[in-house]
This record gives C-alpha cells, sequence and structure tokens, in this order.
C-alpha cells in the first residue's frame, strides 16, 4: 500500500496570512491509494509545541528556537559576562545559569529554552581537568595521549559531579511551565575526545587521528567511557527535567566517512540505544557541522531529529533522509546580518523546503558574536507569524 500526505514536503508552500480563508484548511487525514483514509495522529495541547512536531503529531507551523541563542549578541549577558567574566563561573552556578538561559525566552519566546552550559562541563567529573579561557577557548590541562592516560579517566556520575545542571533544569522546567520545550544537551564521544587528544580545539585533528590510525585501541577505550558517560548523562538531564536533548558531534565531520563508521557511529548508536531503554520518548537531536557527506549515516545513529547545517539544501536533505526522521535547520547564522525582508525571505524558504511537519526552525549553526539583537527578534516573529 502507498499512501501520500496532502501539502506534503514537495508540495508545501508558505501559506497566506492566518485569516484567509485558504490558511484554515489544514490537511486532516493521510490518503492512501487503495482505498480509505487514515487519520492524521493529533497534537497534544498539554505538550509544548516542539515536542509534538518531532513526534510528527499535526501541528499549525514548524517551532523554532535557535542554537546559542543565549549567549553574547544580548546585551543582558554581555552586563552580565562584566560582572562574572569567568565562563566556568557562569556555567556552573544554578543561578546564574537560570537566569541566562531564561534571558531569550523572556525576550523572544523561543519553542526551546536550552540549557546554557557547554559540552565540555563533564569532563572535571571525569577527572580531565580544563578550563575555558577568554579570546582562546577551551584548554585541557593534561591531554590524552596513551593508555595509562585513558585508565586514569572516570566514567562520569553526573549526580555528583554536575548537580548544578540537574537544579537548573529542574527549575527552567518549572519557570517555562510547558510553553516551551526545556532542552538538554551533550558532547558525543568523538567530539569530546577530539578535545582532550588535542588539547582545546584544532585545525587539522592531527593529534586524535594519529591516535585513531596508530593506537585505535587506545581511542576506542577512551570513546567508550565517553559513550557511556554521555549516555548518563541525557539521562540525568531527563530525569531532572530535560524535554529533549541534542547531542553535538561537531568534529565527526573530520572524519572520512569508513573512519565515521568506526569512531563515531557505533558509540552514539550505543548512547541511543541505552537512552531509549529508559526513555523511549525522549526526542533526541544529532548536529554535526558541515555534515553534507554523513547525512544517511547520522540517520543510522536511531536519533529522532538531524539538525542539518546550512551548506545541505533543506529539501535536500529531506529526501536523503526520508520522511520517517524529523529535521532541525537550517539558515545560514550569517543572513542574520542581512535586512530584515532577506531574512523573511530565507525564513520561508527554508520551511517550505522542509514541508509540513517533522521540521524544528533553526540555524545550521550558532548565533554569530555580533549578530543584531533586534534581527533576532524579527526571526523569531517571522517564523512564530507562520501557518501551514
Amino acid at each position: 500500500m502507498s499512501c501520500r500526505v496532502i501539502s506534503s514536503f514537495s508540495t508545501f508552500s508558505v501559506p497566506p496570512p492566518r485569516n484567509s480563508s485558504l490558511s484554515r484548511r489544514r490537511p486532516k487525514f493521510i490518503h492512501c491509494s487503495v482505498g480509505g483514509t487514515v487519520v492524521e495522529p493529533q497534537a497534544t495541547i498539554t505538550e509544548p509545541l516542539l515536542l509534538n512536531a518531532v513526534r510528527g503529531f499535526d501541528v499549525e507551523r514548524p517551532p523554532v528556537w535557535l542554537m546559542r541563542q543565549a549567549g553574547r549578541y544580548m546585551k543582558s549577558y554581555q552586563t552580565i559576562c562584566e560582572k562574572y567574566p569567568s565562563f566556568r563561573e557562569r556555567s556552573e552556578n544554578v543561578d546564574l545559569v537560570v537566569e541566562i538561559s531564561l534571558q531569550p525566552w523572556n525576550v523572544f519566546k523561543p519553542d526551546g529554552v536550552i540549557l546554557f552550559s557547554d559540552i565540555l562541563t563533564p569532563l572535571s567529573g571525569m577527572n580531565i581537568p580544563f578550563d575555558i579561557v577568554k579570546g582562546k577557548g577551551p584548554v585541557i590541562f593534561d591531554p590524552i595521549h596513551t593508555a595509562a592516560n585513558v585508565d586514569q579517566v572516570r566514567e562520569f556520575v553526573p549526580e555528583e559531579s554536575v548537580p548544578y545542571v540537574g537544579e537548573a533544569l529542574t527549575i527552567l522546567r518549572k519557570q517555562v511551565d510547558n510553553k516551551a520545550a526545556v532542552l538538554g544537551f551533550v558532547g558525543a564521544p568523538f567530539t569530546l575526545a577530539s578535545y582532550v587528544v588535542e588539547g582545546g580545539s584544532s585545525k587539522h585533528f592531527s593529534k586524535i587521528k594519529r591516535m585513531a590510525f596508530s593506537q585505535p585501541k587506545v581511542l576506542h577505550a577512551l570513546l567508550q567511557k565517553f559513550a557511556t558517560s554521555m549516555a548518563k548523562y541525557i539521562q540525568y538531564q531527563a530525569n531532572s527535567g530535560a524535554q529533549a536533548v541534542q547531542i553535538f558531534d561537531s568534529w565527526a565531520t573530520e572524519l572520512s566517512p569508513i573512519d565515521f563508521e568506526e569512531f563515531s557511529l557505533p558509540y552514539l548508536k550505543q548512547i541511543v540505544n541505552a537512552v531509549k531503554q529508559t526513555h523511549p520518548d525522549l526526542p533526541l537531536i544529532l548536529y554535526a557541522s558541515g555534515s553534507g557527506g554523513l547525512l544517511e549515516r547520522l540517520a543510522l545513529t536511531g536519533v529522532d531529529v538531524v539538525s542539518l547545517d546550512w551548506t545541505v539544501d533543506m529539501s535536500e536533505g529531506r529526501k536523503r533522509l526520508g520522511s520517517n526522521i524529523a529535521v532541525q535547520g537550517n539558515i545560514d547564522p550569517g543572513v542574520l546580518f542581512g535586512s530584515k525582508e532577506f531574512i523573511t525571505d530565507r525564513i520561508n524558504d527554508t520551511v517550505r523546503k522542509a514541508g509540513k511537519g517533522k521540521h524544528i526552525l533553526n540555524l545550521g549553526h550558532g548565533i554569530v558574536v555580533g549578530t543584531p539583537e533586534e534581527n533576532v527578534a524579527h526571526f523569531f516573529e517571522v517564523a512564530k507569524a507562520i501557518r501551514y
């Protein structure tokens, strides 16, 4: 039996204004070629829009939030930075984490409120000392290069090491009150390993690749510890109030497809499988920048949503991933430096190409420092006015 949804990915167009009679003609059924109809899943009113969209329910518009929506482009955040110059202090103090996480919520009312934190936050609890230095970024004080180094890495116990994360998520869940989804996030094993082996950020990733290709057993041992730990971290975040969790595998796209299948994919699958055993309904989002060459492999991880960067055409990404998986993205962050008309056009183009349902509108990467705050406000205003 073959079925089609009216207003499918290929036929979607940006609708007329909401008060138009045409805007109310939303499809309620899936029509099948063998005859008969299947009722389209209806959204749960009590659940946030983002969760309903990811689960394939009938929603009136795509939910919208932005990566790095709490950050340096906001004047209110800059004020906090002046008083608390240390990133780790800002991201490890419950009151500050909650305040910063809620800054964009209070101004823009996005459909996702993401925890203010960092993917490296768990490292201290794994016996990997680090800091995040202004103007330099992450610094790993004792980079991991040997099997003996890996032996010193402890598996992460979030309740003991980062209780402030759980406390902050619980408070955010109460504050947001289901008017938006509270989002947590973690780093993927290969990306975390890249930081701790390279000693920080890297341009060529020569150290992690040297380990991968000359000491693969050492790297696999490290990746396994990260996989086990990040699964626990996601479960902890969900238990504390996170309603969806994004996994950042930022550096996995530095790997060739064959190496991705050895050093990243199996560990992502492990995380997803472990989390789904305890939290089967928790949406998991996977983001990897520059992932155009790996899209089909990202879908094999079992995540619920693949977040596309702006180098992939949204309609092509949809076709490559298939209709069973939701997508997120994927507007170029640089678009927010354009005119309001330009921003509007790009939003409409992306939503049209994504089609109706199973789409979270977002950027293809985080908001860039220096982005005009009024343009971010315009982005949310336009996005929230769209109707399927």
